[in-house]
């Protein structure tokens, strides 16, 4: 594990250089003020008119003009090509959780990236905040209010089972798996969702609505230990 670069008691925003929508800043700061910038995610910061408060990445997409209004004390250069601007930032942020901006809705390659990221670095809570969607990597046990009808996807990356209450078709018993069963386009029957997983590679994606209600779930406490 890395040195921790950003530590921080409250939840941080982290923008990367992918599409930044209009008021997914905002709403990410709303609830994470603290803003950290992955490469050239400093840049799109920027044009909204924040200044990072720490800046890593390896810079070979940060343009000089955007480098030179960032004080240099800020900026956190990693020397290293085998990880991408999204993994050097996640592994050095310590928080209790982690926002997500700009990670979605541009390139698949760099989407699949990060949905890889958040399995790599799931000890580090993290959302990422796409135009419709929010996706999570599922800790052992999640539970947020969600209206009738409403979709709760579940895409597994790696061989998993559990449990879930408040879903139209339950995966208690299923094994979900890349390239076999998946979960998505699954619907709540209202009221809370529960899920349970029995070990890591399952991704949540929910409604972007639900941003607050899925962050305020994953900073509870919760009664299973993490995998």
């Amino acid at each position: 594990m890395s040195d921790t670069i950003v530590k921080s008691d409250a939840p941080v925003t982290l923008v990367g250089g992918g599409n930044v929508g209009p008021g997914d800043l905002s709403s990410a700061l709303r609830l994470a003020p603290t803003l950290v910038a992955a490469d050239s995610g400093a840049g799109a910061a920027l044009r909204e008119g924040h200044v990072p408060q720490v800046v890593i990445g390896d810079f070979d997409s940060l343009t000089s003009e955007d480098k030179e209004r960032i004080p240099p004390g800020r900026l956190f250069p990693i020397d290293d090509q085998d990880t991408t601007d999204f993994d050097k930032a996640l592994e050095r942020i310590s928080a209790p959780l982690v926002l997500g901006v700009g990670f979605l809705g541009a390139r698949v390659d760099h989407q699949l990236a990060a949905f890889s990221s958040l399995m790599r670095y799931r000890q580090q809570s993290c959302i990422l905040i796409g135009p419709e969607e929010i996706v999570i990597h599922m800790p052992p046990r999640i539970a947020f209010p969600v209206d009738a009808g409403e979709v709760v996807s579940l895409f597994p990356l790696a061989r998993v089972t559990g449990r879930s209450s408040g879903l139209q078709w339950p995966i208690d018993g299923l094994v979900l798996e890349p390239g076999r069963r998946v979960g998505t386009s699954n619907r709540a029957l209202g009221g809370p969702v529960t899920i349970d997983t029995d070990g890591p590679g399952l991704l949540g994606i929910f409604p972007r609505h639900r941003l607050e209600a899925v962050a305020q779930a994953l900073r509870s406490p919760r009664d299973v230990a993490p995998r």
